[in-house]
């Protein structure tokens, strides 16, 4: 059962980074929601992204949207994870499974044809971690990604950079 998880994701993952520039609505696999943390909440919510006016935390990385504009590249496989962080994002999301590596090397094509370059996936951290750094078009649009195995799970961590069009 592991290995049809396994070819499955694959599957998804490798049919999404070569036949798509992006989610879309009409084909049913639409951005998947991210979560906003309110000031004063340790917890944060799941809420798409509706309108330009989002707001925006500071974090120690650099200013971010507390969501993502709705044409960001989905993570196939991907949900909205319901663990609380303690840290800011403009998203978080769980895969089940231990897929870093592929998850990573996805949405490295993924960014590219979104229009979000990265320098590449590079190695791990010795957590098995990958971190992905991306440049927008627009003058200092930056975003993080943080993938990372933990529990049989893979977390997906997103700064969108407060310089990055949100519309």
């Amino acid at each position: 059962m592991k290995r049809f998880v396994l070819a499955l994701v694959a599957a998804t993952l490798v049919l999404a980074a070569c036949g798509s520039s992006g989610p879309s609505a009409a084909s049913g696999t639409a951005a998947p929601p991210a979560t906003s943390t309110a000031p004063g909440s340790a917890t944060p919510a799941a809420q798409p992204s509706t309108a330009s006016g989002d707001g925006q935390t500071d974090t120690p990385w650099g200013r971010i949207w507390d969501t993502l504009p709705r044409n960001f590249p989905a993570i196939p496989g991907a949900r909205p994870s319901e663990e609380a962080s303690p840290d800011p994002a403009s998203a978080t999301f769980v895969i089940d499974g231990d897929f870093a590596r592929l998850v990573a090397t996805a949405l490295v094509t993924q960014l590219a044809g979104a229009g979000f370059p990265t320098a590449g996936l590079g190695t791990p951290l010795e957590d098995g971690s990958y971190t992905l750094d991306a440049t927008g078009a627009a003058p200092g649009c930056k975003v993080k990604l943080t993938i990372k195995p933990m529990g049989g799970e893979t977390f997906v961590t997103i700064l969108y950079g407060a310089a990055c069009p949100h519309g």
